[in-house]
């Protein structure tokens, strides 16, 4: 695991130090990947349709490695791919991004299925459960459709 240099805390709020760890936008999306769309490789993460430039994601990538809150791990049939996966630490992000996906479909225009977020926040449990499931068993399958081309 490669070592991110150790910042000066802006303050010992939790929400601050939070923010500190994974609060950028490429780290959430990043999160968020790994979490409910089933990526794992660098080339699906690029593919995601949010625009990240190749420089950010290794560095996003290796924050969040040397942070704790995914890991790189050779891919199952390449070796010589690398597979990223969401730690202990980083599935227990699963409810704040739930609850993100839940407030910004509620209160801004998004692409995302009406009827599948009403679902998703009746159901909180159930979802976070399966979210939690996917991840223990290493299940591919994404949680949300993969984004179209």
């Amino acid at each position: 695991m490669s070592e991110v240099p150790k910042s000066k805390r802006r303050s010992g709020c939790p929400v601050s130090i939070s923010l500190e760890r994974f609060g950028d936008r490429w780290s959430l999306l990043i999160i968020r990947d790994l979490m409910v769309r089933g990526f794992r490789a660098f080339k699906e993460f690029q593919e995601s349709g949010e625009g990240i430039a190749t420089n950010i994601l290794a560095d996003r990538l290796r924050k969040l490695e040397a942070t704790g809150i995914i890991t790189a791990e050779p891919g199952e049939l390449d070796g010589r791919r690398v597979d990223y996966r969401l730690t202990q630490k980083g599935i227990d992000l699963a409810p704040v991004l739930l609850e993100l996906l839940i407030w910004g479909a509620r209160h801004e225009e998004t692409g995302a299925s009406c009827a599948l977020i009403e679902q998703m926040e009746k159901n909180r449990e159930e979802v976070l459960a399966e979210v939690r499931r996917r991840w223990r068993e290493r299940d591919p399958t994404p949680l949300l459709p993969k984004p179209r081309k």
